[in-house]
C-alpha cells in the first residue's frame, strides 16, 4: 500500500518514494468517514433536544443526559481505546467498534423512552472513544512522518469540520421531519464505511513485545476519566462547591494518583508517563483542551443568544455558523504544506491569535445586530482558527512517536479534547448562571452572557500563552522524540534536550 514508517535507525523515506495509489486513497477515506460520522453526531443531536423532550416527555435534567451520555461514553474509555487499538490490533479495533457505532445508531433512532436513548448514546459515545484514536494511529502509522502524513492528517480534520458544519444544516432539515432521523442518519453510512473499511484498511499486527496487559492501570485509569467527567458535567446542576461535587473531584484525586503510581511500575502501562516528558507533547495536549474548551462553549452561549434573545429558527442559527465550517473545509486541506514550512507551533499560536480576537469581536453583539458587519467576522476569524490549530495540533502530538504507541498518543489527545470540552463548558454555564438576572429582560439576559464569553476568549488566551512556550529560536537537534523504548528513555535521561 505505502512504504512503511521506517525504523529510528533508518532514514525517513521522501514524498517522492510513496505513491498516493487508489487504495492508500480508500484507506484514508474510511477513517475520513468515522471521524466525519463523530462530528456529524454531536452537532446534529444539538438542535434535536427540545423535540425529543416533547416526545419522549423528559425533564431538562434528563434531557441533558442525551448529550451527557455521549461525552461520559467518549472522554471516559479514550485512553483505553488508544491502548486497546495498540495491544489488540488497529484495524479489528476500528472495524468493531464502527460496527456497534452503527448498531446504536439504529437503536437510538428506534427506542420510545429516555433511558434507552441516554443508553445508545453512552454506546455511541464508547465506539467513537475506540474508533477515533485506532484510525488516528492508522493514519501515523500507513504515513510516514512529514509531508505525506501532514497531508493526511489535514484531509483527516477537514473532514471533521465538514462532518459538524453539515451536521449543523442537516439537523435543522430533517428535526423539521423527526429527530429520529438525525439519529438513524449515522447507520447507513457507517456500514457503507465499515463494508469498504473490511476491504480496504491494512491488517495491523498486535503488539508483540508488550509485557502483558496492564489491567490495573486500564480500570483505574477507565474509572477516574468516567468520574471526572461525570462530576464536571453534574457540577453546574448540583453546584461547584457541594459536598458532592468536591467529595468526587477528591475520588479522581485519588484515582490518578493511584493510577500514576501503578503506570510507573507496570511492565506494560496503559500510559507510558515518559511520553509526557516532552514539552511540544505537553503543549499539544493542553492546547487541544484550550481549543476545544473555548469553542464548545462559544458555540454554547452563541446558540442561546441567536435562538432564544433573536428568536432565530434552528436552521438559520446553523447557517449563521456555517461560515466557519465552511472556511475550515476548503483551507484544512493546504495546512500540511504550511505546517512543512513553518511548523506546528507557530500555526498554532497564529491560529489561536485569530480565535481570541474573534471572541473579543463577538462581544460587539446586541439585540438588533448586522450579522455582516458583527457576527459574520468573529465566525471568519474563528473558522481561520480552527483549520489552523486543529490539524497542528494532530499533528504535533503523533511525530516523533514509535508506531506501537500511536494509539496510546492518539487517545490521550483525544482525552484532552473532550475533558477540556467537558470542564470548560461547565465552567462558562457555571459563570452564566450566577449571573442571571433577576428580573430576565433580554438585554439582562444579554449581558449575563458576556462574562461567559470573557471567558471563552480567556480559555483561548492561555491557549495562546502556553504555545508561545515552544517559540524559539532555531534549535540545534530536532524536538524530543517522545516514544522510544525503555533502554532509549534512560539513555535520554543523561542527555538534556533543549525542548
Amino acid at each position: 500500500m505505502t512504504t512503511p514508517l521506517p525504523s529510528p535507525a533508518s532514514p525517513a523515506p521522501s514524498a517522492s518514494t510513496v505513491r498516493w495509489t487508489p487504495r492508500l486513497w480508500g484507506t484514508l477515506l474510511v477513517l475520513c468517514a468515522a471521524m466525519f460520522l463523530d462530528a456529524l453526531d454531536v452537532s446534529m443531536v444539538g438542535v434535536a433536544l427540545p423535540s425529543i423532550a416533547t416526545d419522549l416527555d423528559l425533564s431538562t435534567s434528563t434531557l441533558q443526559w442525551v448529550v451527557s451520555g455521549y461525552i461520559l461514553g467518549y472522554g471516559g474509555l479514550l485512553l483505553l481505546g488508544g491502548r486497546t487499538a495498540d495491544l489488540l490490533g488497529r484495524r479489528q479495533v476500528f472495524l468493531v467498534a464502527l460496527g456497534v457505532f452503527a448498531l446504536a445508531s439504529l437503536l437510538g433512532g428506534l427506542v420510545d423512552s429516555g433511558p434507552l436513548l441516554i443508553a445508545s448514546r453512552f454506546v455511541k459515545g464508547l465506539s467513537a472513544a475506540f474508533t477515533a484514536p485506532a484510525g488516528l494511529s492508522i493514519i501515523t502509522t500507513t504515513f510516514p512522518e512529514g509531508p505525506l502524513r501532514n497531508r493526511a492528517l489535514s484531509i483527516y480534520t477537514t473532514c471533521a469540520a465538514t462532518g459538524f458544519s453539515m451536521g449543523l444544516v442537516l439537523s435543522g432539515l430533517l428535526t423539521e421531519a423527526s429527530w429520529r432521523l438525525t439519529m438513524l442518519l449515522p447507520a447507513p453510512i457507517a456500514l457503507l464505511a465499515l463494508a469498504a473499511g473490511l476491504k480496504l484498511l491494512p491488517r495491523s499486527a498486535r503488539e508483540r513485545d508488550h509485557n502483558g496487559y496492564d489491567v490495573p492501570g486500564a480500570i483505574l485509569g477507565t474509572a477516574s476519566m468516567l468520574l471526572l467527567v461525570y462530576t464536571v458535567v453534574q457540577a453546574p446542576e448540583a453546584g461547584w462547591t457541594s459536598a458532592r461535587t468536591l467529595l468526587s473531584f477528591l475520588a479522581v484525586a485519588v484515582l490518578l494518583t493511584v493510577f500514576v503510581l501503578v503506570e510507573r511500575r507496570s511492565p506494560g502501562p496503559l500510559i507510558r508517563l515518559g511520553v509526557l516528558r516532552s514539552g511540544s507533547q505537553i503543549r499539544a495536549q493542553l492546547g487541544a483542551m484550550a481549543f476545544f474548551g473555548s469553542y464548545v462553549g462559544f458555540q454554547f452561549l452563541a446558540t442561546l443568544y441567536m435562538q432564544s434573545l433573536l428568536g432565530w429558527s434552528a436552521l438559520h442559527t446553523a447557517l449563521a455558523f456555517l461560515p466557519a465550517g465552511a472556511l475550515v473545509a476548503v483551507s484544512s486541506t493546504k495546512v500540511g504544506a504550511i505546517v512543512d514550512r513553518f511548523g506546528t507551533p507557530r500555526l498554532i499560536a497564529v491560529g489561536f491569535a485569530l480565535m481570541v480576537v474573534g471572541y473579543v469581536l463577538f462581544l460587539r453583539v446586541d439585540l438588533d445586530p448586522v450579522y455582516a458587519a458583527v457576527i459574520l467576522p468573529s465566525m471568519l476569524l474563528i473558522g481561520a482558527a480552527c483549520a489552523l490549530v486543529f490539524p497542528s495540533l494532530n499533528i504535533q502530538a503523533t511525530n516523533g512517536v514509535d508506531d506501537h504507541e500511536q494509539g496510546m498518543v492518539s487517545g490521550l489527545l483525544n482525552t484532552s479534547v473532550q475533558v477540556g470540552g467537558a470542564i470548560f463548558l461547565a465552567v462558562v454555564t457555571a459563570v452564566v448562571t450566577a449571573g442571571a438576572p433577576a428580573d430576565p429582560t433580554p438585554q439582562a439576559v444579554l449581558d449575563s452572557y458576556r462574562p461567559g464569553l470573557t471567558v471563552v476568549a480567556c480559555v483561548a488566551a492561555a491557549g495562546f500563552l502556553i504555545t508561545l512556550t515552544g517559540l524559539r529560536t532555531r534549535r540545534t537537534r530536532p524536538s524530543v522524540v517522545v516514544a522510544q523504548s525503555t533502554l532509549r528513555e534512560a539513555e535520554a535521561d543523561r542527555v538534556p534536550v533543549r525542548d
